[in-house]
């Protein structure tokens, strides 16, 4: 974080008569939340890193797109708009995992040092909702700075720099664009990177093209949920995104999801002797096992935590959501539409997500305990649980990287996707799209 706040303040520096910055709030632990703006076109478009902490690739994107528009005139002055730039908005939760940035491209490293905040803590997720028995409007200090941003900005295109883990490409659009998506999918196949034509992130995501879905509203997704059976509000959830807000303002957002690993079975569709049905029933009973394990891990040491860590208050919103999924996923392995052949790619996405989530919040809950043991508040029993965890986890870790095959995708590869999308969606805006 220290590093990207240098690098933004030098940039600003060696261009004061191109690049200004203004602040637009606070973190909860005392971080100036800055926004950089350049360009003096008719257009407004707002680029935000950090919306998630445990993504952030965005970082090096934000400021390449800001030496780019600095160090050359022609892209600032063909793309009509003023630019305002947010390097991270969630400077507190990047530092939790600037444990594994060193050494990215291990994936047993950026699990053991993984940190997601609980969903009423992400500032994508805090804006105001209100919908059934759903109700949010605890707004973080840096969600109501991105909301300030907005709201200054009032943003013909808002990119919210996104990554995910594993796989392929795909994006999200807040409305159906067509005259973006051939150039959207030719990005990352320029990059080297396939797109990901596997399971999406929500079984109710309309696709508007591969690997390209509409964001949906939370309405949906609450509807979705409840049509499963399962809770569309547990205790700990967010509210709105940050996308849902901008609306207000005919914005289009864009987001680009990337992987740090590409698997080549991410984009191949050919069907397996697997059906849909038996995939989802099968990786669901394992999210049950190990989201039964977690619940009882955290049950039985409850009692003994005394320090209100980020990973406890996270551990104790996602531990449960584990065991949620797989009751999600058998509920919709009974569905008519799920009676058909799996893909490959779907296949691999179902299977990996069951290494993802042991991985990432298992690593949580390991940090929750040992956080009591480094403090050397543990007792006995305690830093017993934390041993039986610990060992769990290597397991995990062992069974994760036996079954992977996945290649790195350099960083820059990753910046080049995101930046290529940026610049898509400000040249629909300018007219100037080919």
């Amino acid at each position: 974080m220290d590093e990207l706040t240098a690098r933004f303040e030098k940039l600003r520096g060696e261009h004061p008569q191109l690049i200004s910055v203004q602040r637009i709030g606070a973190s909860r632990l005392g971080d100036a939340l800055e926004m950089y703006s350049i360009g003096d076109g008719p257009l407004s478009h707002l680029v935000v890193g950090g919306v998630h902490p445990n993504e952030p690739i965005g970082a090096w994107t934000a400021l390449h797109l800001l030496e780019q528009l600095a160090t050359d005139d022609d892209l600032r002055t063909g793309l009509g708009a003023r630019w305002n730039i947010v390097p991270c908005i969630d400077p507190d939760g990047t530092r939790l995992n600037e444990g594994w940035f060193a050494n990215p491209g291990d994936r047993g490293s950026y699990a053991r040092a993984f940190y997601r905040p609980a969903p009423n803590e992400q500032v994508e997720w805090t804006f105001p909702f209100s919908y059934k028995k759903a109700h949010f409007d605890a707004m973080l200090p840096e969600t109501q700075a991105l909301a300030r941003a907005i709201d200054l900005t009032k943003p013909d295109l808002y990119v919210a720099l996104h990554n995910a883990e594993m796989g392929g490409v795909y994006y999200y659009l807040t409305r159906d664009v067509p005259e973006l998506y051939e150039l959207l999918a030719a990005v990352p196949e320029s990059l080297g990177l396939p797109l990901d034509k596997g399971e999406p992130e929500g079984g109710h995501l309309k696709e508007l093209a591969q690997a390209i879905f509409i964001t949906g509203s939370l309405e949906e997704v609450y509807d979705w949920v409840e049509s499963l059976g399962g809770d569309p509000f547990p205790p700990g959830s967010g509210g709105n995104a940050s996308s849902d807000y901008a609306l207000r303002y005919g914005t289009l957002s864009l987001i680009a999801e990337l992987p740090y690993w590409k698997h080549p079975d991410a984009d191949n569709t050919a069907p397996t002797d697997e059906s849909y049905s038996a995939l989802l029933a099968r990786t669901g009973a394992e999210f049950l096992d190990f989201g039964t394990e977690l619940i009882r891990l955290l049950a039985e040491a409850e009692p003994m935590l005394t320090i209100d860590t980020p990973f406890l208050r996270g551990s104790r919103a996602f531990v449960p959501m584990m065991k949620a999924t797989g009751e999600s996923n058998i509920a919709r392995s009974r569905q008519p539409e799920a009676q058909r052949p799996a893909t490959v790619a779907e296949r691999f996405g179902c299977e990996d997500l069951v290494h993802m989530f042991r991985l990432r919040f298992g690593g949580m809950l390991l940090r929750a305990f040992e956080a009591e043991v480094h403090a050397g508040t543990a007792p006995a029993e305690l830093r017993r649980i934390t041993e039986r965890m610990l060992s769990l986890y290597t397991g995990w870790q062992r069974e994760a990287a036996d079954a992977d095959n996945a290649e790195v995708i350099p960083i820059s590869s990753l910046v080049g996707v995101q930046y290529g999308a940026i610049l898509a969606g400000a040249a629909y805006f300018a007219g100037t799209l080919t």
